[in-house]
């Protein structure tokens, strides 16, 4: 693993192992809330990587014992005292976090979040935004803004979308901590690991989808996101036309006649 070049004040650190590019987040005394400043550290960093074709999958993990608390709750404060009560830069936060959510979502490779420990409001939403988890035993899970007066209304996006709504509705509703366990049963993270190895994991399983075709990952990873939103018979006909255009790609062709021949495909990523 290639040793970062940042100082260790830097908000976000950015490493590589290989094709993997690991990002992460670096605020541990304030338990890696989002500040403005990160928030605009992840957003250049996930830019950068998407633009970026020797990176072939991303992990997103943290320092410290919280994986993210969410916003900066101290910085957003500090701006009632402006003119306005704070409404222009509370919408600019709001704005530009849920814009990085979506880079994650849009970002041409996968992006596999290793969570190490408490994950809430945002921070649990950037869970959710991943196209992937894996969390360490340790780990737990909320969206607590009902207990502060602040529903968890961005938050619940990317909640709603990975687990069921009553199962969501329950965690907004309640802002009650989930297991890491129980995370895994309703479908908010993909696997629990013993503590202290969801990192280790977390690459293991990048470097396991590196090895397919960086090509046909990008467009299965798209077209993912945009059936979801679709109904049932738009949905299959934009996947059909997915698939036919996959099929006359050279990684498909590839990989068809190595699985006929039983040998190893070689990609060309395209």
């Amino acid at each position: 693993m290639n040793v970062h070049t940042q100082t260790d004040t830097a908000v976000l650190l950015q490493q590589r192992d290989g094709p993997i590019a690991i990002l992460t987040l670096n605020r541990p005394g304030a338990r890696n809330s989002l500040s403005e400043a990160l928030l605009i550290a992840l957003s250049e960093a996930l830019r950068n990587i998407a633009a970026d074709t020797s990176v072939r999958a991303v992990v997103l993990t943290a320092n410290g014992p919280a994986f993210c608390a969410g916003h900066d709750m101290k910085e957003l404060t500090a701006r009632r005292a402006d003119a306005d009560a704070g409404r222009a830069y509370f919408r600019t936060i709001m704005t530009t976090c849920s814009a990085m959510m979506q880079q994650i979502v849009q970002l041409p490779q996968p992006v596999i979040a290793a969570v190490q420990g408490v994950a809430t409001a945002a921070g649990c939403q950037l869970v959710a935004s991943c196209d992937l988890a894996v969390a360490s035993s340790a780990a737990k899970f909320a969206t607590p803004g009902v207990d502060i007066g602040l529903f968890c209304s961005t938050p619940m996006v990317a909640l709603s979308r990975n687990v069921s709504r009553k199962h969501a509705m329950e965690m907004l509703l309640t802002g009650d901590m989930v297991e890491a366990e129980r995370a895994a049963a309703i479908g908010l993270v993909n696997r629990v690991v013993q503590a202290g190895d969801e990192l280790k994991a977390a690459v293991a399983l990048a470097k396991q989808i590196a090895s397919k075709s960086s090509y046909t990952l990008k467009i299965g990873k798209q077209a993912f996101y945009q059936q979801a939103e679709m109904g049932l018979a738009a949905a299959y006909a934009y996947a059909s036309e997915v698939m036919t255009e996959n099929m006359m790609a050279r990684d498909a062709e590839e990989g068809i006649c190595a699985f006929i021949d039983k040998r190893k495909p070689t990609w060309e990523d395209k």
